[in-house]
This record gives structure tokens, sequence and C-alpha cells, in this order.
């Protein structure tokens, strides 16, 4: 079970109302040099993420705890209602309690976890559980950053099969845009607009074979030359 002291700390990741501003980056301050994260990531939803990622280290809870997060985001998948749900302005510390509850029993024994159950009840008693999904894609961050992982987004206008993602996993892992002992994480991401070809994104740099992109180049030389 979390601290008393890392229960205060998730809690504080929000501003409350008779805090000012500057009170949480000073706890965002703290919690770095307690517990170093593994890269820096931004915005409220970035400061909670930051917070969770501190207690699940301080209480050795970081994998069941993103075990718990991969849960939490799968339920944004399969209920379109639940991001208006947990948006709404007008809920009461009842319904805010029932959400919580409602929250840990869909994701089954990963609710359990105690880092969770503070981290849940921390965005309620502060009123931004709209927040929940920005700060599991950040936590997701914080991890793959862990786990010495790159991410690689690859975009088509259909699903690639696996031969393919593999082969491109392959290339990409012998460049240079991977470094040494790290591990590569593959998505395929399906966007039509993209007419044809390939976005490749690893980490923050982003290779545009897309057709799209090239009747867009063409086009812009078109404009200019006449």
């Amino acid at each position: 079970m979390l601290s008393r002291q890392a229960l205060r700390s998730l809690r504080a990741a929000a501003p409350q109302r008779t805090i000012a501003r500057p009170a949480v980056r000073s706890y965002a301050a703290a919690a770095a040099q307690e517990v170093k994260a593994p890269v820096s990531v931004y915005g409220l939803d970035g400061t909670y993420a930051t917070a969770l990622y501190t207690a699940a280290v301080k209480t050795s809870t970081l994998d069941p705890t993103a075990k718990a997060l991969n849960a939490l985001g799968d339920l944004y998948t399969k209920d379109a209602k639940l991001a208006t749900v947990l948006a709404t302005p007008t809920l009461s510390e009842g319904d805010k309690s029932q959400i919580v509850a409602e929250l840990q029993k869909s994701i089954g024994a990963a609710g359990a976890n105690e880092t969770v159950k503070n981290f849940l009840a921390a965005l309620a008693e502060n009123n931004r559980l709209s927040l929940l999904k920005d700060v599991i894609d950040k936590f997701g961050v914080l991890i793959s950053a862990s786990r010495g992982e790159v991410e690689m987004v690859v975009t088509s206008t259909q699903p690639l099969d696996n031969r393919t993602l593999s082969r491109l996993e392959t290339a990409v892992t012998k460049s240079q845009y991977v470094g040494q002992g790290k591990k590569l994480k593959v998505t395929n991401e399906v966007n039509p607009d993209i007419l044809g070809g390939l976005i490749v994104e690893i980490g923050d740099r982003t290779i545009d074979l897309s057709v799209s992109s090239k009747i867009a180049k063409m086009n812009k030389l078109l404009t200019d030359t006449l």
C-alpha cells in the first residue's frame, strides 16, 4: 500500500483551488529529485503521469501499474461514451466515487493495485478525471523510455501484414534512428487520407513517404513555378 507521503504526492500533482500554480511546479521538482523519470513529459497530464510513475517506482509496482493503465486505455476503445462521462463538469462526489469504483471493476484484478487506486482517487478528488486518457498516454511514454524502447509508428492506407512490419522493424533497428541497446516498439496505424505509401515516425523523427505528401510537394512546385 502507498505511504501517506506518496499519496500526498499524487494528490499534489494537480493544483487545488487554494494552492497557486507555483506549488505544482515545486511538487514536480521535488518528485524529480526523489525519483528520476526517464524522460520529461509536459502539461498537467504529464505532471500526473510523472507523479504516478514516481509512486509506482517507490512502491515497486511499476509493472502492475503499467498493466492497469493499459487496461484502462483499452476501455476508451471499447466504450465510446467514457470520455464524455469523465468530462462531465457537474459530477457530484458520489458520482466520482462510483466512476472510480466502476473503472477499477472494469479492469479486473489490475484494478486492485493500490498505486492505481490512489491515482484514480487523486484524479477524482481534484476534478481531473477528464485527463485520464492523456495521463495514460503520457505514462506509456515514461514506461517505454524506462524499458529502453523506441516507438515506431507506421501509418498506411490499409493494415500491414506481419511480414511487412517485420521487414520494416529489422531495417529500422539496424539504422541510425535506433540507439545501441534500444528496443523497437512497432505500431501500425491506418489512415486512408495519405492515399498510398507510408509515413514512418520514430521517436521525434518523421519519414513521410506518402502519396499525399508527394502530391502536396508537386502542387507547391507547380504553384511556385507559375
